[in-house]
C-alpha cells in the first residue's frame, strides 16, 4: 500500500506516521486485505485538529473519512473506526469486488464536471451570473460514470461520504442518481423508470365497466 502523511499548518512527525500506517495495514487486515493507496491529512480545524483519510481499496472504490479532536492521535483514531464501521458494513461485497479485479475491465465512459462560483460571489455577479446568464466556471475536470446496480452505487455513494453519484444503471443502461435525503434515507431517481410506465400506460388493461 503506498501511504502519504501530510499536514496542514501542524506538524507530523514520525511517531505519528507509524501509527498511522500501522493502525490502517490492521484495519485493512482485519475487514478487506489490502489497499492501492492511502491519504492521511492533518489539519488545523479552529482550534482542533482534523484527521482526513481517504483509501482506494479497489477499481473505483474509494473510502473516506474524517473526525476533528484536540489531539492528533484521537482524530486519526476517531476517522480510523468511521472506516472500519463503513468497511464492516460492506464486508462481503468488498470481498467480491475484490475477486473480480482481475476480470477484463469495461472500457470507463467519462464525462465533464465543473465547479461554479456561488451566486453571492461577487466576482460572479460581476460577470453577470446575477443577471440570470451561466454561471462562472472556476473549475473543470474529468469524471467518470461507472456502470453500477443501485445497490453498488449506494455502497459506493457511502464509503466515499459524498453527497450524491451519478452512474449508469446496469440494467438498462440509463443514467441514475442517489442522493443523502434531508431525512437521513437515501434517494434514487431513475428517469427509466418512468419512461417505461408511460409506455405502458396505453397497453394497460382497462377497468371493467360497472
Amino acid at each position: 500500500m503506498q501511504l502519504t502523511v501530510t499536514g496542514k499548518q501542524v506538524e507530523v512527525g514520525n511517531a505519528l506516521r507509524s501509527h498511522v500506517e500501522s493502525a490502517l495495514e490492521a484495519l485493512l487486515g482485519k475487514y478487506f486485505g489490502s489497499a492501492i493507496e492511502a491519504h492521511v491529512v492533518f489539519a488545523r480545524d479552529a482550534h482542533l485538529i482534523r484527521a482526513e483519510v481517504s483509501l482506494h481499496i479497489g477499481r473505483g472504490i474509494v473510502v473516506n473519512s474524517h473526525a476533528s479532536t484536540g489531539d492528533h492521535y484521537i482524530a486519526f483514531d476517531a476517522a480510523a473506526e468511521r472506516l472500519a464501521k463503513q468497511l464492516r458494513r460492506y464486508k462481503r461485497r468488498l470481498r467480491d469486488h475484490h475477486g473480480k479485479a482481475h476480470a477484463p475491465a469495461e472500457q470507463p465512459e467519462t464525462a465533464r464536471s465543473f465547479v461554479l462560483a456561488p451566486s453571492d460571489d461577487e466576482d460572479a455577479a460581476a460577470d453577470g451570473a446575477a443577471d440570470g446568464e451561466s454561471p462562472v466556471v472556476i473549475a473543470e475536470m474529468s469524471t467518470e460514470l461507472p456502470q453500477l446496480t443501485v445497490g453498488e452505487a449506494v455502497m459506493r455513494m457511502d464509503l466515499a461520504d459524498a453527497p450524491v453519484l451519478l452512474f449508469r444503471n446496469r440494467s438498462h443502461g440509463a443514467l441514475n442518481l442517489v442522493y443523502r435525503r434531508g431525512d437521513g434515507n437515501i434517494g434514487w431517481i431513475d428517469p427509466a423508470f418512468e419512461v417505461a410506465r408511460g409506455s405502458a400506460r396505453p397497453n394497460a388493461v382497462p377497468r371493467a365497466r360497472r
